[in-house]
């Protein structure tokens, strides 16, 4: 058993495969606007909120607080417009929560992503009883690389960060990871590539190669020392 260990689990890119339905959301919105957004510049916002994005992406002008609410709150209606028609489960993410449920661990969601994002997609997966600790937008003031999330989401489970796994598939989330104190399983999932996730304490290319036997090893072994 794994008594006293917990898994993180990103949500973007590793329990959804969202890629397309973002982009596509984020087009959607600009062009709403008369503005564009390239797929370059959507790659750059990996990671960090809607809002900051908003703000960096198109700074050519100063946007109020409540622009930036309203844009927002529409870029996120349309992104879970798309993905109801049809969902893009990541393979191997159900068998992969049951199977570290079933062996005692705890399992957290810690995602920069809206509520309702969140929400919908464990409903999707169907594991809404094992997730016993979810952290959202509505929780977090500092978007990745910041560790708020992840220190929140362990808190959450009960558990030192010593004792907890992070699922990320994105560089910015991986630096949140280990300023947290939390070693990190990088997911080379659609738009990434194992080069971006070299800081990871370990990567793989699919949930399948990840397991409760894995990710116990992971955390026992701690956050690897970076070349300088």
């Amino acid at each position: 058993m794994a008594e006293g260990l917990g898994v993180i689990f990103d949500v973007d890119g590793v329990l959804i495969d969202s890629y397309q339905a973002h982009f596509e959301s984020w087009r959607q919105l600009a062009a709403e606007i008369g503005r564009t957004c390239s797929e370059a510049e959507f790659v750059r916002g990996f990671g960090r909120t809607s809002r900051e994005n908003i703000v960096e992406q198109w700074s050519d002008r100063v946007w109020t607080a409540d622009e930036v609410r309203q844009l927002d709150d529409r870029k996120e209606y349309l992104y879970r417009e798309i993905i109801r028609q049809q969902f893009p489960g990541m393979p191997g993410a159900v068998q992969l929560i049951r199977s570290l449920h079933d062996a005692g661990f705890r399992v957290a969601v810690g995602s920069s992503g809206p509520p309702e994002n969140i929400q919908l997609v464990i409903d999707c997966l169907g594991v809404a009883n094992i997730i016993t600790s979810r952290i959202t937008a509505r929780d977090v003031s500092r978007g990745k690389p910041d560790p708020q999330v992840f220190q929140l989401a362990a808190a959450g489970l009960g558990l030192s960060p010593e004792a907890c796994c992070v699922v990320e598939d994105a560089p910015a989330g991986i630096q949140a990871a280990h300023a947290a104190g939390i070693v990190c399983a990088g997911l080379a999932s659609t738009g990434r590539t194992m080069r971006d996730l070299e800081l990871a304490d370990c990567v793989v290319v699919s949930l399948h190669e990840l397991n409760p036997v894995k990710i116990r090893e992971v955390i026992a072994a701690g956050i690897r020392p970076q070349s300088k």
